[in-house]
């Protein structure tokens, strides 16, 4: 009998990513670049401030969602996305979302 959890499928992985002076327009940008790749969902995490301030990102950062089924070329395309943003605007702050429920 073959093992049973060898069948079940993986589920997504997700992170939350942030670069905390990033304007709202190139966290869209972002957004928009990643979901060009097969098998990555971006999303936007809004923000909870309850006052405006022109210092900080109108959002707290994009929400990633990489399919179980995602080849490693894709993988490779989405974290060159990341790699050039972060060299223009700072290192990205990554947080596995795995372990979390929504």
């Amino acid at each position: 009998m073959a093992n049973a959890s060898a069948a079940r499928p993986q589920p997504p992985r997700q992170e939350r990513i942030r670069c905390p002076k990033l304007s709202l327009a190139v966290y869209c940008e972002v957004a928009a670049h990643l979901r060009q790749v097969e098998g990555v969902q971006a999303e936007l995490i809004p923000q909870q401030a309850q006052q405006f301030d022109y210092e900080r990102s109108q959002t707290l950062g994009l929400r990633l969602t990489y399919s179980a089924e995602l080849d490693g070329e894709s993988k490779q395309r989405a974290e060159a996305i990341l790699a050039y943003y972060a060299r223009h605007y700072g290192p990205w702050q990554r947080r596995s979302l795995d372990a979390e429920s929504d």
